[in-house]
């Protein structure tokens, strides 16, 4: 007999209203990504015209945040796009890439200002404290603009770039009150202190990024989900006897597939196989499953991917 596959977990569309929802986030992000990209350019070359690497460890964090923006708007607009021949599953998976080349960028320049940071404190050079408080107030006022825009919005995207502009917000404060003790008493150490500070937090968010995404893909279970929980609660329904080759993998961090074959105990008609269907369907819905892919084997059946199964 034939192998039944059972597809539950249909794709969401979206309404003429969450694509509106959709488009005014990403314009908003837009404006950030567009602001923020701007002032990490002004900020670069005033870092090397203050002699601050304070500044340029900041420049840094912004540059980063700019990629962050870049890719949340890039695909904030793809992630309404439908799946096509050449990318099945959609373009979902497309962000964590970009969350990994921006990664490895974040990696490779915090090194180079740890390189010209970390010299620095053993023998300071005093910045230019009147350049750097200059600076210092541009970046709160814009990162704060962006932040205002950002912060209305209800999408998760909108809200984890307005977190990003916080930090940056923070970032400059901090260096507009070394700008300003620098002015009043001599201790140019504070400015490479304050890089290597920055940096290391820069670097702290790199790794935890790096963590994070490694699983995804190597197509790892995903920490919130518990396969063999699941594939228990799939036992445990009547007609089934037997869960083999069950999976659940990440298309990027929180789209999740499933996939299994089930043993049933006898030859099933339309009914049973409907409520089958059903008691599979609210599953994957409640453990918040965005696509799933079930295979019904009846008793007697081989199951096609036993290697004694032929290539079938």
């Amino acid at each position: 007999m034939a192998n039944n596959a059972v597809s539950a977990g249909d794709h969401h569309h979206h309404s003429d209203g969450h694509d509106h929802v959709h488009h005014h986030a990403a314009k908003n992000i837009k404006t950030a990504f567009f602001l923020n990209l701007g002032f990490t350019l002004v900020e670069i070359i005033g870092g090397f015209i203050t002699g601050s690497t304070a500044i340029l460890a900041n420049a840094v964090h912004d540059l980063g945040d700019s990629f962050a923006l870049g890719q949340a708007w890039y695909f904030e607009r793809l992630s309404g796009e439908k799946s096509n021949a050449r990318y099945s599953y959609g373009y979902k998976r497309f962000s964590l890439l970009g969350a990994l080349i921006s990664t490895v960028f974040l990696l490779g320049s915090s090194l180079f200002v740890l390189a010209g940071a970390v010299p620095r404190i053993l023998h300071p050079h005093h910045p230019d404290a009147g350049g750097m408080i200059l600076l210092a107030v541009i970046g709160v006022a814009v990162n704060g603009i962006a932040m205002a825009r950002l912060s209305k919005e209800s999408g998760m995207n909108a809200r984890v770039v307005a977190l990003h502009l916080l930090e940056d917000v923070l970032g400059w404060l901090t260096v507009l009150l070394v700008g300003i003790v620098l002015i009043f008493w001599n201790l140019p150490v504070l400015d490479p202190v304050l890089a290597v500070l920055i940096t290391l937090y820069i670097l702290r968010g790199v790794v935890k990024n790096l963590m994070a995404q490694i699983p995804v893909f190597l197509q790892a279970v995903p920490a919130e989900l518990d396969l063999s929980a699941i594939s228990a609660e799939i036992e445990a329904m009547s007609t089934v006897r037997a869960v083999h080759h069950a999976h659940i993998w990440s298309l990027d961090g929180s789209h999740n597939v499933f996939t299994v074959h089930l043993e049933v105990e006898r030859m099933l008609d339309a009914e049973d196989y409907m409520q089958l269907k059903d008691r599979i369907k609210t599953l994957v819905k409640q453990h918040g499953i965005y696509h799933s892919t079930v295979e019904i084997e009846f008793p007697g059946e081989i199951c096609r991917n036993m290697p004694d199964a032929g290539t079938g």
